[in-house]
């Protein structure tokens, strides 16, 4: 049986972590950083699913109307304009460089969980609610809408470990640098739901806007803003993947669609075949 790539690069990085290079300094750095990156992602994503679950009518801002419009508005801006900025040259370079010393470049994706964990959670945490409920789902229409939420997020979880768990949870950083290696990144993802599409983390998480049981103004504002980056900032991703990857992703991008599945699934890409 052919080793499964999303599984064997994570065994391995886990393997060397569990096995940490002489540094007591760079350990205490490695095991540090790991803990707030996934203390931070834990936090936000359970303030993502709390929050969306009461479609942002229950949060922690209390800014006085009409501020409050600017200051939600504010919060919906800053993370998609610091995520994508920060996966440019320019924001890789930034990246390394905020973790003084000869270490940044290699914690630069655990910084980056970091940093996107703590927008993320900002937003959901510090969101001043309208106040307005539009519709509460009841009886079985709310156990459909819940049971749609929930695929939701499992889908989103799928979908990041066929992308590679080891960079989207942020660990690629902080375990290869306890192990004292540089940081090997998941080839490009063609397995699972790359399969059936080009962008399903996109994709899943826009589903997660809208399967909601409950529905707000804010949700709604929510659910149109981000469903709008989920369309377009893959574009971006993709010039990326298209100069690290050349033919290659050509090929995968010729046969695999972007977002909507085609009708029959046996046509989508195989592994071999790029």
């Amino acid at each position: 049986m052919r080793e499964d790539p999303r599984i064997a690069g994570l065994a391995r990085l886990i393997a060397g972590a569990l096995r940490p290079a002489p540094g007591a300094g760079r350990v205490v750095l490695a095991l540090t950083m790991g803990a707030l990156c996934h203390a931070l992602f834990a936090a936000a994503v359970l303030a993502m699913i709390v929050a969306m679950f009461f479609g942002l009518s229950e949060s922690l801002g209390r800014v006085p109307w009409p501020w409050a419009a600017l200051a939600n508005a504010a919060l919906i801006l800053q993370f998609p304009l610091a995520h994508s900025a920060l996966l440019t040259p320019r924001g890789g370079r930034l990246l390394a460089r905020l973790i003084p010393g000869r270490h940044g470049g290699t914690l630069a994706t655990t910084t980056y969980a970091v940093i996107a964990s703590a927008q993320l959670l900002a937003l959901f945490a510090l969101w001043t609610p309208s106040g307005l409920v539009w519709w509460r789902a009841e009886g079985a229409a709310f156990w459909a809408i819940c049971t749609a939420y929930a695929a939701s997020w499992l889908l989103l979880i799928k979908a990041s470990f066929d992308a590679g768990a080891e960079v989207q949870s942020g660990a690629l950083g902080w375990m290869s640098l306890l192990a004292g290696r540089k940081p090997v990144f998941p080839d490009m993802p063609v397995l699972g739901l790359f399969r059936v599409i080009r962008q399903p983390i996109y994709v899943a998480f826009a589903l997660t806007l809208w399967t909601v049981p409950v529905w707000t103004p804010d949700q709604l504002v929510l659910a149109v803003s981000y469903t709008a980056y989920c369309l377009l900032a893959p574009r971006l991703k993709e010039r990326r993947f298209a100069a690290r990857f050349g033919d290659r992703f050509e090929r995968y991008r010729a046969r695999v669609p972007y977002v909507l599945p085609k009708r029959r699934l046996g046509n989508a890409q195989r592994p071999d075949d790029l």
